[in-house]
């Protein structure tokens, strides 16, 4: 039995293709192997990702190093460490876990109470009491009491925003002001005096005394600035050596002949005019005044120079690389001068606002505060951009305010405010601590490092 010599193509159950076809089918597979020996021939498109949608987005981008995130969740550490120093300094809670084991409701209960109450007071005392509001309402009090809260926030800020300023702008520029407490010092030092010396008319007083302030905080700015630009003198060491001037010479100023109040014995100097006083935003009973919109319009201003001037150009390459700026044509000596000097002026008004506004209505050795150290941290919560500051300061100024119902009425010592204060910075500023704490993305968390590395 013989077999079929012609082979036998294609399935069983179809025909065979015919010539034409075969010879076409052969063309097709020449001209794609010529293709894909082609160097520059396109190869098959790849298939696009869907693009993740929004919701997507922003949950990646909540739960990333970012600047937001840190200092939302330093906030949130803060609060907590701050609970913890609340529970171990106080006896009576503390002495509940002596007996957790057997009765651990008590211990979880009164921390619980401690802790609320406090965090409670805090909030009533800065932002909002819902008992003012209630009694609104029913007509027992009045709106001014609803707003108090607000009003203390305020009056507290706005001295910081400027002093924050300060340090942030002399920081764009590469010099570190810790003199801001002495600039502040000696502004309101010129601002008192011109306030209960000069005897101008109303509103002219107020300008003169206003601008007297910021003139004696560039003097005490000028001075860091030229022995920085012209002879190398390290601006740490000076600003802080002019502070302890500023403050003894606040403190001899004020028991000389006609600037101590006759009619009184102890440190303290005449009061200032009226007409040189800030006006009040919310009327005689509410403490805010007019230095907060300064504090706005001073933010703002700062904001423009350093973003949209010739000079905030200057500035900002100085305070990146003094050579390459140099390099570039820039006076790097006159730069560090105008900085140090823009850095004073706004000092200074800080300063005006403590006697100016509500705070006080005289010099005494205490009439600055710590405003210039503070603005040193409004400075940094605030990652040296103005409006953070004023944010910053805003912030700082709420946890003064009902730091002082929080001691009244919860029993918690204001210290403590000073330690929340310094929790905060602390969680800020090290943005790798936050990070592996609460396990954020290392992709964002590298991008914040390398941006804090530069200088924010």
């Amino acid at each position: 039995m013989t077999k079929d010599p012609t082979p036998q193509s294609g399935s069983p159950d179809k025909e065979p293709a015919s010539e034409a076809q075969a010879a076409q089918n052969a063309l097709g597979n020449t001209e794609r192997a010529e293709l894909a020996t082609e160097p520059n021939a396109p190869g098959p498109e790849p298939e696009q990702e869907p693009r993740p949608s929004l919701g997507r987005l922003f949950i990646d981008n909540l739960w990333a190093a970012n600047t937001f995130t840190v200092t939302l969740l330093s906030l949130v550490l803060a609060i907590v460490v701050g609970a913890v120093l609340m529970i171990i300094s106080d006896p009576a809670v503390l002495s509940t876990y002596s007996y957790i084991t057997s009765r651990p409701s008590d211990a979880i209960n009164s921390s619980w109470t401690l802790v609320s109450e406090a965090y409670a007071n805090l909030f009533k005392g800065s932002v909002f009491d819902p008992e003012a509001f209630a009694g609104w309402l029913d007509g027992t009090n009045s709106w001014q009491a609803v707003l108090a809260p607000i009003s203390e926030t305020l009056t507290y800020a706005a001295p910081l925003v400027f002093t924050g300023l300060s340090v942030a702008l002399a920081f764009r520029g590469g010099l570190f002001n810790i003199g801001a407490q002495g600039q502040a010092t000696i502004g309101v030092i010129m601002a008192a005096l011109a306030g209960f010396l000069l005897p101008l008319p109303p509103g002219l007083h107020l300008l003169v005394a206003v601008l007297a302030g910021a003139l004696g905080g560039a003097i005490w700015g000028f001075i860091p600035g030229i022995l920085k630009a012209r002879a190398g003198a390290h601006e740490v060491i000076n600003t802080i050596m002019l502070n302890y001037v500023a403050t003894y010479f606040l403190t001899w100023l004020i028991v000389q002949n006609g600037v101590q109040d006759p009619n009184r014995t102890d440190a303290i100097s005449k009061a200032v005019g009226s007409s040189a006083q800030l006006p009040r935003l919310l009327g005689d009973n509410l403490r805010v005044h007019a230095g907060i919109l300064l504090a706005v319009l001073a933010t703002w201003a700062v904001a423009w120079l350093l973003n949209r001037s010739t000079l905030g150009f200057e500035l900002r390459a100085v305070g990146a690389n003094p050579d390459a700026a140099r390099t570039a044509g820039i006076s790097v000596t006159r730069t560090y001068i105008l900085i140090m000097v823009f850095a004073g002026i706004l000092a200074g008004l800080g300063g005006s606002n403590m006697v100016l506004g509500s705070t006080a209505s005289a010099l005494t050795p205490l009439v600055v505060a710590q405003i210039g150290f503070d603005g040193i941290l409004v400075a940094l919560l605030g990652r040296v951009k103005p409006w953070g500051v004023l944010l910053a300061a805003l912030l700082f100024g709420a946890l003064q305010a009902g730091g002082n119902r929080m001691q009244s009425y919860s029993g918690i010592s204001l210290e403590l405010v000073t330690v929340l204060q310094a929790l905060i910075v602390i969680f800020i500023a090290a943005p790798a601590l936050v990070k592996a704490i609460f396990q954020l993305r290392a992709a964002r968390a590298a991008r914040l490092q390398t941006s804090l590395a530069k200088g924010w």
